[in-house]
């Protein structure tokens, strides 16, 4: 049986908690706290360590999500939960006051995953700030030379966090089938 290694990160409230929640087979391990900083004003907790699913796949492979925490403090964590990771969907929440600059950040901060393994991004957040749009994100994108998947998600619907790990898998593998 083969077990696979994915990362979510993004910045706090970007929806990796909800995100791995939303499609984990089994009731997720979080490791949330309560928000004692800035974070408090957008949520009442945050991840402090990681969160942990597992998605079961045909023919018994396994998928183990990881969500990092978002605050940079957590750093620490950030290193050790990509060892062994095959790939990394970044979380970016439409509504924070740059989501280029998280993106950029995150794409800055994990360069060396995602140089030897993948990303793929999702926007949360859309239905509350339809602007920067999709296509705005692939000009940023074209502008650092990367081309990545990008959809517009909603952390809490199975088949949108599907549609990235989908997307993330087939980056890695275009003959998969879906």
């Amino acid at each position: 049986m083969s077990q696979y290694k994915i990362i979510f990160t993004g910045p706090v409230g970007a929806g990796k908690t909800t995100a791995i929640n939303s499609i984990s087979d089994l009731p997720p391990i979080k490791t949330d706290a309560s928000a004692s900083d800035m974070t408090k004003s957008r949520k009442a907790s945050t991840t402090v360590a990681m969160d942990y699913g597992i998605m079961n796949l045909p023919g018994g492979e396994k998928l183990h999500l990881y969500g990092t925490p978002g605050q940079e403090r957590f750093d620490f964590m950030w290193d050790i939960l990509v060892n062994g990771g095959i790939g990394l969907v970044l979380l970016l929440d439409n509504t924070r006051a740059d989501p280029f600059q998280d993106m950029k950040f995150f794409l800055d901060t994990f360069n060396t995953f995602i140089t030897s393994t993948t990303v793929a991004i999702g926007v949360t957040q859309m239905d509350l700030s339809a602007t920067p749009t999709i296509d705005d994100y692939h000009f940023q994108l074209n502008n650092l030379g990367l081309k990545p998947p990008v959809f517009a998600v909603d952390a809490r619907v199975k088949s949108d966090v599907s549609l990235l790990i989908q997307s993330l898998l087939y980056t890695l593998d275009p003959g998969l089938e879906g």
